[in-house]
């Protein structure tokens, strides 16, 4: 099981990095990883955060979450920015190679201290880094589906009202992504409400999770919630969704939006209607709140629908975000199709 959580941190010059090295510190030692891994997680926070300033004249935005897989802890860090871009992603991973009159040892330093990292860049739309610390041994690698997402709140906001959550095994995997009403602290009770809830019943049918989250949410001001159950044995996603929290199942040249009821979980469930539809090969599903626009493909982005999930997600979140609401994107790929 694991769930959103974290900080996003905004990054507009070198001095921005102590911020996100004592978020990143913190959250280690939080999750009681030792000495050399906080240590580790500290370093990676600083070079991802440091990168970004030095390369994206208008900043970006770093977010700092805890992850876990399989019983293992650690600490995740996405910097996301509208720079540049790189043109060979290769050369810049090479030390010695520096475009800001450096040293030109960050970006290999940062792949070397993460236990995974990804990135993706496209020249004039900018970059994705990705970085993975854990603590002890490495989490597993993820087999069948891969899962990832970030959720950052609305500017102005210290806390973000929408939540997610996933659960994960070798042939199956669940997503579920919770909007509350409006932003701020009360619509966040009700998205964790809600994700609780789920996390509690992980095993049960979409249409089933709804319910339950309809009368944990009965005391909240309510949520819209979008649950998407893979099933890679059967081929299928099964879907059920109450709001506006889009679902989305796309393949090379065709996306499929998934259907949603309209409703208030938690106040106005008129309707509960679980879908089914075929898995294509290769497939990427993508849960988001409507803080992110829906006018995106994939097919934009060439390779990215190869990349970690968080780093899709992020690119997302980056470049469909409305700057108006909480944004959520929750996604979902099957390893080893590409």
């Amino acid at each position: 099981m694991e769930v959103t959580g974290g900080f996003a941190l905004t990054v507009s010059d070198p001095s921005g990095a102590g911020d996100v090295r004592r978020r990143a510190t913190g959250l280690a030692q939080a999750l009681g990883l030792g000495e050399t891994d906080t240590g580790r997680a500290a370093l990676a926070a600083t070079e991802a955060a440091t990168n970004l300033a030095k390369h994206s004249p208008g900043g970006g935005v770093v977010i700092v979450r805890p992850c876990g897989r399989g019983g293992a802890r650690g600490v995740e860090l996405l910097a996301v920015d509208r720079g540049p871009g790189m043109r060979s992603v290769d050369q810049c991973l090479a030390d010695g190679f520096s475009t800001a009159g450096s040293s030109g040892t960050g970006l290999g330093a940062l792949s070397r201290v993460s236990d995974e990292f990804d990135l993706f860049s496209t020249p004039e739309r900018g970059t994705v880094l990705l970085s993975r610390v854990w603590g002890g041994a490495p989490g597993p690698a993820q087999t069948g589906v891969a899962l990832g997402g970030v959720s950052v709140a609305k500017p102005g906001q210290t806390v973000c009202g929408d939540h997610w959550s996933i659960a994960h095994g070798d042939l199956r995997c669940v997503m579920v992504c919770a909007d509350g009403l409006g932003h701020g602290p009360d619509a966040a009770v009700a998205a964790q409400a809600a994700t609780r809830a789920f996390d509690d019943h992980p095993d049960e049918a979409p249409e089933r999770l709804l319910e339950r989250m309809h009368a944990a949410l009965r005391h909240t001001r309510g949520a819209a919630v979008s649950v998407a159950e893979v099933d890679l044995e059967a081929r299928v996603v099964r879907y059920a969704g109450v709001g506006n929290v889009s679902a989305t199942l796309w393949t090379p040249g065709q996306s499929r939006t998934l259907v949603t009821h309209a409703g208030i979980v938690g106040s106005e469930m008129r309707k509960v209607q679980a879908f089914q539809t075929a898995l294509p090969t290769p497939w990427v599903l993508v849960l988001h709140s409507d803080g992110v626009s829906g006018r995106w493909s994939l097919d934009a982005y060439p390779g990215l629908a190869r990349r970690d999930p968080a780093v899709i997600a992020a690119v997302l979140y980056r470049d469909f975000c409305r700057g108006s609401d909480d944004a959520t994107v929750v996604v979902a790929r099957e390893v080893g199709a590409w």
